[in-house]
């Protein structure tokens, strides 16, 4: 018996991979063109909508290619105006995204993994373990199916996604090359045409792939930081103990030294009662970031079942950040939105068939702890 050819996903080709494509079909460059508008900027999955095309070389798509994106399992909104969409990868996986309107501005946060092949403590998803990296049509497909759910799918100044983090479930930098295409597609001006300002890509600390991102692209970066000192950090993110802060901060220089404009890099920084959250903390932090061009960010722990850390009080949050304004830096509070549907940061889980075990193991010890 034969075997049935797959077909190709074009929804997560940027364009020069696009190009090579309907190169190889014998076909002109400028049909990426055509194809990308059609896809990222009128929404369209099926090739007969490409009206601009002739019928054959319609046909010949249908044979070879596809526009498909994830499959939506639940979309749902928060009293605060949060939306969030689990959405079902190939082999049943599922990831969330989540969509944050603030004023004029919305920003939405994909994920990159379908689990997290670190294990943050104060982090669910990392609870769930890993199973894969994302395909760069699931990375994409993310914000496409997002963009869908507000029509007419058309581009202009009342689009709703204006901003993307890669903040969502797994680690961008551990996907690197599917999220970097991904993000060329956000940035694309015959697909999103969003501005690298607002295109930001979050890691925990992945010393060389920062280093490697800064030769492909000038994405904003933010640096899940948490503690202001190895031996907090190696408790909370264990990738520390292969990438200490010193390298870690090197590194964030470095990509910001490579930038053709002054940005800053947002520091991340989830905030922890009686773990990391009192007064000396922020000293001790606003020496170590001395001399880096940043802006921090404040994040009020969120509590999930399967972790004993506990929201720090409002008072001791903002003294926390009063310390940091004091030092010179901007320092916000985020505030928590999506919370009433397990959306805020660090409660997105998916379902995820996890290849580690990790979520097996700490299902056991939550049974035989007292």
């Amino acid at each position: 018996m034969t075997a049935v050819a797959e077909k190709t996903n074009l929804l997560g080709m940027p364009k020069a991979k696009m190009e090579a494509f309907f190169e190889s079909l014998g076909e002109k460059r400028f049909r990426a063109t055509q194809v990308l508008q059609w896809i990222h900027q009128r929404g369209a999955d099926d090739f007969d909508q490409m009206t601009n095309m002739s019928k054959v070389l319609r046909d010949k798509l249908k044979e070879v290619a596809e526009i498909r994106g994830p499959e939506v399992v639940y979309d749902e909104s928060s009293k605060d105006g949060t939306r969030k969409w689990v959405m079902r990868m190939d082999n049943g996986n599922s990831v969330e995204t989540v969509l944050i309107p603030d004023g004029e501005r919305g920003t939405l946060c994909v994920s990159s993994q379908i689990g997290c092949s670190l294990d943050c403590t104060f982090c669910s998803t990392g609870k769930r373990g890993f199973n894969r990296n994302l395909t760069a049509a699931e990375i994409i497909g993310q914000v496409w199916v997002a963009r869908k759910a507000f029509m007419p799918f058309a581009p202009g100044p009342d689009r709703p996604i204006t901003n993307v983090v890669m903040m969502g479930m797994g680690e961008p930098l551990l996907n690197f090359d599917n999220v970097v295409d991904a993000m060329n597609l956000m940035m694309e001006d015959l697909a999103y045409g969003i501005s690298k300002r607002r295109v930001t890509v979050s890691t925990s600390g992945v010393v060389p792939a920062i280093d490697r991102l800064g030769e492909v692209t000038d994405v904003s970066l933010a640096i899940s930081l948490h503690a202001p000192n190895d031996e907090l950090r190696n408790q909370l993110v264990p990738l520390n103990k292969k990438y200490p802060i010193a390298e870690l901060l090197a590194a964030t220089r470095r990509y910001l030294a490579r930038l053709p404009d002054k940005r800053k890099a947002t520091i991340e920084y989830t905030v922890i009662e009686g773990v990391n959250d009192q007064p000396e903390h922020a000293r001790e932090l606003a020496i170590v970031l001395r001399g880096l061009p940043c802006k921090i960010n404040l994040i009020p722990f969120n509590p999930f079942p399967e972790s004993d850390f506990r929201r720090p009080s409002m008072n001791a949050t903002r003294r926390f950040q009063a310390v940091l304004n004091e030092a010179g830096y901007i320092a916000t509070v985020r505030t928590t939105r999506g919370d009433d549907i397990d959306a805020a940061c660090g409660q997105l889980v998916g379902r995820v068939d996890d290849r580690t075990k990790r979520s097996q193991r700490y299902i056991q010890v939550q049974q035989v702890s007292p």
